[in-house]
């Protein structure tokens, strides 16, 4: 064979061999054994050790990479990776489609049906293609940045290197048309032992003719898809026998072990695990206008997708059926699943909606019910927060729930002591609320052997000895005394937390030393401490003592609604706090506002005014105040200007910035009395495009939607 018929020998090879992976992982089909199959790889891996000139990327055998790598790089997603928001019964879901309703017009109403698919437990991924070829594989992180996973991700072969070529995904495209039994008055759910599902009558689902068409023109030079990493059953109690056998610790669950193999420098070790991987959204606008369509077109790509469990549902009560069978068939899934993903099915309808906080609108996760067990209640501690309450908490004896051992569970107050009737030394059931949260269901009175204690919330505090008050109308007991050494330690870790000063050197346990060792009494003191008041404490050497005065120093300049959140008002969560920065402009507006002033901003009722008011009534704090101005505290108050030429004005950012940051620029439009939007629509004013901007550009282009450059807004900011 010479060197032209073994580059025409290898093209072969790939084309088969991809051919194969798509039959097998896509629609689970197999037209040859895998020992013929690693016939074919072992021929292509020779070929390719002969003539290393025609190695590509995209080859089969470039799944596993050569040397491990030294640490994982950053990289910025597209659009940010959302999370969930979280459902456990009907009721929340029929609150869910209130609450969104509302957000509509009454036609779009009218429009409103659903897809459905199950909740995947693993590790959420983005994959980025350019040119049909895989460049970019990267994990969720904090859905801004992710950590670039690609040479792993690589070794799951469920993930295609290469797409499908054009032609065949056209074709495939314009001719899947959905029979018309597909939506009839009975789908019988494959895998579900022929138990059926009431689905949606007559409705003829449309072709992807449109789509092909836009294929045909644009091809795939960037298709971006998220998905998620997973294990099977069988592989993931495969892997922990064999744990066992070298006398290594097993994993807890399927999650910890894809998540820890995706994360392992060394790409060898990845493929050990026999990972596999199922992908749920499409980024990338071929003209979809469904998200049922997303997932054919990932299936006709060459993604395998969940198609097989997921089902369109024209109603909330379809919704309800199918997590009846999808709970009751749990276990007999391949893999580990925690509820149903409900989607608003119409994209139009789903963008509009929008998101709030770090979730979309459109979207919620229907979780299965708890997971439970039994245990017992070996004793009942009291728990003290930082605004004096105190709060129940079960000691338990140890005891595994879904994978994750439990040790506590929270009882909240008193009331709900006496709702649950538990006592000391009971026998309880003991569940995980969305298998996350440790909660106490039921108590088993007929176990109980007389020795069982009862528990009653103190009459004076158990740090302090105040007398402990329970306010009229509340349910939680408080320690008033402002002075308490549990709620000051509280109030410490609070004050350097993420969202409020944000020293991250301050551990609760160097707080606690600097607290015992009477370095400082409350958190202004924490500006006044020097390297030599560090340097005698046990573990404290020079550069460390240096590095965290260093930290502290640095966090003197704060944000007026950080710096609201901070003080640690009752009932001031991050939100309420820049609420209230935005109204008042400036800390001295706020300290000096009445009960009527506070009531006037949004979202704050009389409970949550009178909590401000009152706290800025204390002469204690305002003592506070005026101790943090004297250590050098400044508060950096972005008042608005008078004049204000974007007024009225929408600004959505797409791509990244080079000599300002996305949050800089946010700012800075908001002051000028601009909105920040995260989608693109027709009221939108101005798209600011950065380096390498998403699928937002696309669709302003098609909108008509002025385009600006990062230089051309900083001439409007100017």
């Amino acid at each position: 064979m010479n060197k032209k018929e073994a580059k025409k020998r290898i093209e072969k090879l790939k084309k088969l061999i991809n051919h194969h992976r798509y039959l097998y992982h896509v629609l689970d089909r197999q037209e040859i054994s895998e020992a013929a199959l690693d016939s074919l790889k072992k021929e292509l891996f020779d070929l390719e050790q002969k003539y290393p000139e025609f190695i590509t990327p995209d080859s089969p055998t470039q799944r596993v990479g050569g040397k491990p790598l030294e640490k994982f790089e950053k990289v910025r997603h597209p659009l940010p990776m959302l999370s969930l928001n979280d459902a456990f019964s009907e009721k929340d879901m029929e609150d869910w489609l209130e609450r969104i309703s509302k957000l509509l017009t009454l036609k779009e109403q009218n429009q409103l049906d659903f897809y459905c698919e199950p909740k995947l437990d693993g590790l959420a991924i983005e994959l980025i293609y350019e040119n049909g070829i895989l460049k970019t594989g990267s994990t969720r992180g904090d859905g801004i940045f992710g950590e670039d996973v690609t040479q792993n991700l690589k070794t799951i072969e469920a993930i295609p290197l290469k797409l499908r070529e054009i032609e065949e995904v056209v074709e495939e495209l314009e001719k899947d048309y959905d029979p018309p039994t597909t939506r009839g008055a009975q789908q019988s759910w494959e895998g579900g032992g022929g138990v059926g599902v009431p689905l949606a009558k007559g409705k003829r689902a449309p072709g992807l003719k449109e789509i092909a068409e836009n294929i045909k023109k644009k091809g795939l030079k960037e298709v971006v898809v998220r998905g998620e990493a997973i294990i099977a059953k069988k592989d993931f109690e495969k892997v922990n026998k064999g744990q066992e056998k070298l006398g290594l610790p097993t994993f807890a669950n399927p999650r910890n072990l894809a998540a820890g193999s995706i994360r392992q420098l060394n790409p060898k070790m990845t493929a050990k695990r026999k990972l596999d991987s199922n992908t749920y959204e499409l980024l990338t606008d071929f003209g979809q206008k469904t998200h049922e369509e997303k997932h054919k077109i990932l299936r006709i790509l060459g993604f395998k997708t969940n198609n097989k469990y997921s089902k369109y549902c024209q109603n909330l009560k379809e919704v309800f059926g199918l997590h009846r069978i999808t709970q009751k068939l749990r276990e007999k899934f391949p893999y580990e699943i925690d509820g149903i993903t409900v989607i608003v099915n119409n994209n139009k309808i789903f963008e509009k909606l929008g998101v709030v906080g770090k979730a979309p609108r459109g979207a919620i996760a229907f979780k299965f019910p708890l997971k439970q067990t039994t245990t017992i209640v070996e004793d009942i501690v009291l728990q003290i927060g930082r605004t004096g309450s105190l709060t129940p908490v079960a000691v338990l004896k140890p005891v595994e729930v879904g994978g994750v051992t439990i040790s506590r569970a929270t009882l909240h107050n008193e009331d709900e002591i006496k709702r649950l009737g538990v006592k000391i030394g009971d026998t309880v059931i003991i569940g995980r609320a969305g298998d996350v949260i440790p909660d106490i269901i039921k108590v088993l009175p007929e176990l109980r052997t007389g020795k069982e204690r009862e528990f009653k919330i103190p009459e004076k505090c158990p740090v302090c000895g105040t007398k402990v008050i329970k306010p009229e109308g509340e349910v939680v007991s408080r320690c008033p005394n402002p002075k308490c050494p549990a709620k000051e330690r509280r109030y410490f870790y609070f004050f350097v937390s993420k969202g409020a000063f944000d020293i991250v050197s301050l551990g609760p346990k160097i707080v606690g030393r600097l607290i015992e060792e009477g370095l400082i009494q409350d958190p202004a003191d924490l500006f006044k401490l020097e390297e030599g008041d560090i340097l005698p404490l046990e573990r404290f050497a020079e550069k460390s003592a240096k590095n965290l005065i260093s930290a502290i120093q640095s966090k003197k300049r704060i944000t007026l609604p950080k710096f609201i959140y901070a003080l640690g008002i009752r009932n001031v969560g991050e939100e309420t706090a820049q609420d209230l920065a935005e109204y008042f402009g400036s800390f001295e507006k706020l300290k000096e506002a009445n009960l009527e002033e506070l009531q006037k901003v949004m979202d704050i009722g009389p409970v949550v005014a009178k909590s401000i008011y009152d706290w800025f009534q204390e002469k204690r704090n305002l003592q506070f105040l005026e101790k943090l101005e004297r250590v050098g505290v400044e508060i950096i108050e972005g008042k608005k200007p008078k004049y204000q030429p974007l007024k009225g004005k929408t600004f959505v950012l797409t791509g990244s910035l080079e000599t300002i940051t996305r949050d800089e620029a946010k700012e800075k439009i908001r002051l000028l009395g601009g909105e920040i939007s995260e989608s693109v629509s027709k009221k939108t004013d101005f798209v600011i495009v950065g380096k390498e901007p998403g699928s937002k550009y696309e669709k302003a282009k098609k909108l008509g939607v002025k385009i600006i450059s990062e230089k051309e807004f900083l001439k409007i900011l100017r």
